[in-house]
């Protein structure tokens, strides 16, 4: 069985690596030797009875899980600072036997490792880009375009591009981008378009749909720096100012007081917004209660290699999307598969339209089959291994 390893910057117990890391190990550990490293917050290693659960479960799939503890701080230099614990980490799964044969690198940081190791022992290995990282920094405002960092990011982005056995890009957008930038690093380069998938055995329509007022959800962080929550509040207002019994329902593992701050809602509608956290297992269920979600994100040329994980989950379980265009291929799949509503500005005027247009979505019939169709077709997870699986089994040959 060929040795695959698998460096990640996102903790295996936070919502993203449960939803777009562990279903992916879990489906490729059936064909594949993964050795999983990955970098986990401080509050979940500090949940003893899920690491240890975790730590059952990459057993039982034979995966092996190193952990490393994750930092946010110094910004920006927090990711530069783990590339030495997690090169000393690579370099000694490198000695031990039997060694890799692949390095699967999701996203940047654990792509100047993946360069490092090939660059030593020739080991070849996958750029999984996941989205354009050195264009969201700069977007976030953690990035001086320009600025040492940055031009180290772009050397960085070039040479994985060219000495990758394979580039992963979660959208059709970015690899357009992409091919005009780097013409020649990518000429007869192999890429995957792999959006971010869901588990549709999880995230699926109720079998009733919820009766009673409008709800409003948005799920995820709000506080990135990516996402626009001024555009939150502005249709939060123009849903209110058209259904006064509306209810709104934020699920984050953002801070409730943070985002009660930045969101500053209004009175007439504060007392029927919920904030809350909730664990992964818990996501389907309260997904499933709501009418539409909110995906609203900083457009321009960070977010063309963006695929919300949002969005799969949300139309699997047969619920429409409201977002906005600008963000990699979003605007594309609402518009050709009609399932949801884009917003064009943040104005009361522009959102007004908007709710209007998803009150007329509302009243389709055929609305949540599709969403569910949607999801089938383009965000499955077993459409996603399926393509890690073609790509690993192609390099290892």
């Amino acid at each position: 069985m060929s040795h695959v390893l698998y460096l990640t910057r996102n903790g295996l117990l936070e919502p993203l690596g449960q939803s777009q890391i562990w279903p992916y190990l879990r489906g490729l550990s059936t064909d594949y030797r993964i050795t999983l490293i990955s970098f986990e917050k401080l509050a979940d290693q500090g949940d003893p009875v899920a690491m240890q659960k975790m730590c059952l479960q990459c057993v039982s799939h034979g995966i092996r899980w190193i952990p490393l503890q994750f930092r946010s701080q110094p910004r920006p230099w927090a990711p530069a600072l783990a590339i030495p614990q997690l090169a000393l980490v690579a370099l000694w799964q490198w000695r031990r036997q039997p060694r890799p044969q692949l390095v699967h690198a999701r996203s940047y940081v654990p792509a100047s490792i993946a360069l490092l190791l090939h660059r030593i022992t020739g080991v070849p290995f996958i750029f999984d880009m996941r989205a354009l990282w050195p264009e969201e920094l700069i977007t976030a405002g953690h990035l001086q375009r320009g600025s040492k960092l940055h031009r180290s990011l772009l050397w960085l982005e070039r040479r994985c591009l060219q000495e990758s056995s394979a580039v992963v890009s979660l959208t059709q957008a970015a690899v357009a981008y992409l091919m005009e930038r780097y013409p020649r690093e990518l000429a007869g380069q192999r890429i995957a378009v792999i959006p971010t998938c869901a588990d549709l055995q999880r995230f699926q329509p109720a079998e009733q749909s919820p009766a009673g007022s409008l709800v409003i959800g948005c799920i995820g962080t709000v506080l990135s720096g990516w996402f626009l929550i001024d555009w939150l509040r502005a249709f939060f207002e123009a849903i209110a100012r058209a259904d006064p019994t509306a209810r709104f329902e934020l699920i984050s593992r953002d801070a409730p007081a943070a985002i009660l701050a930045a969101l500053h809602p209004a009175p007439s509608w504060a007392d029927r917004l919920l904030i809350k956290s909730a664990a992964p297992a818990e996501m389907p269920a309260i997904v499933q209660m709501h009418t539409a979600s909110v995906m609203f994100f900083t457009g321009g040329l960070s977010k063309l290699g963006s695929s919300p994980t949002r969005m799969a989950e949300v139309l699997g379980c047969g619920r429409p999307v409201v977002a906005n265009p600008g963000v990699g291929d979003v605007e594309q799949v609402v518009r050709q598969n009609r399932v949801g509503v884009l917003a064009r500005g943040s104005s009361a005027a522009e959102m007004d339209v908007c709710v209007a247009e998803l009150l007329e979505l509302l009243q389709d019939p055929q609305l949540a089959s599709r969403c569910r169709r949607t999801a089938e077709q383009l965000f499955s997870l077993e459409s996603g291994t399926a393509a890690y699986r073609q790509l690993y089994t192609e390099k290892l040959c």
